[in-house]
């Protein structure tokens, strides 16, 4: 009797053969379902890029990659992704330094904004290696430097790098439009012994 059922559950086992067509089929399907959602998110969450040169070190050196959230908050400190004003098709990365309607003041190597001194532990690596009494980050006014007022306007950033001598940023540049800024930097993927979340 065990034998029979046994016999019987064998024989009701079928296979059945997927055309060989359905199967790629069914390939492209998954493949443009993940790149289209791939695509999605790098056009509205997320923008990836390369850093290139040495004018965000220490904090970022030439060659490595970090990941930007669109559409993130924009605070004091935040490192940010920007369309360079004065190359098109090209791309910064940069420190927000001074928020719309801030006053932003350099003197005696340190950053005042709006009076009150601007904490910026991620200089020290570098202001260390510094000959005593060099500066590091030079002396400037926000006035001095446009001379359209005291005060960023309004839609607007002061952004700088954190590697202030050879930096190209809001001092030669300008203050930088909110629509310029592509997205707040959330991560560091490269290297793989750098990864770091921001």
């Amino acid at each position: 009797m065990i034998l029979k059922l046994k016999k019987q559950q064998k024989s009701n086992l079928k296979t059945t053969d997927i055309p060989l067509w359905r199967f790629f089929l069914e390939i492209v399907v998954v493949f443009l379902v993940v790149f289209g959602i791939g695509r999605l998110l790098t056009t509205y969450v997320i923008a990836e890029r390369q850093v290139v040169g040495a004018s965000m070190a220490p904090t970022f050196a030439d060659g490595d990659r970090a990941m930007a959230l669109r559409h993130g908050t924009i605070k004091r400190g935040s490192i940010v992704m920007l369309k360079a004003p004065d190359e098109p098709g090209f791309f910064y990365i940069k420190r927000v330094i001074g928020l719309p309607g801030d006053n932003v003041v350099a003197k005696n190597d340190t950053i005042y904004v709006n009076g009150n001194k601007l904490k910026e532990p991620y200089l020290n690596a570098y202001k260390q290696k510094l000959p005593a009494g060099t500066l590091f980050t030079q002396n400037f006014t926000y006035q001095g430097l446009f001379n359209k007022g005291d005060h960023i306007p309004k839609n607007q950033y002061f952004v700088m790098g954190d590697n202030r001598n050879i930096s190209k940023d809001s001092r030669m540049l300008g203050t930088i439009k909110k629509s310029a800024i592509i997205g707040v930097v959330k991560f560091r993927y490269w290297p793989l012994n750098q990864l770091t979340i921001f």
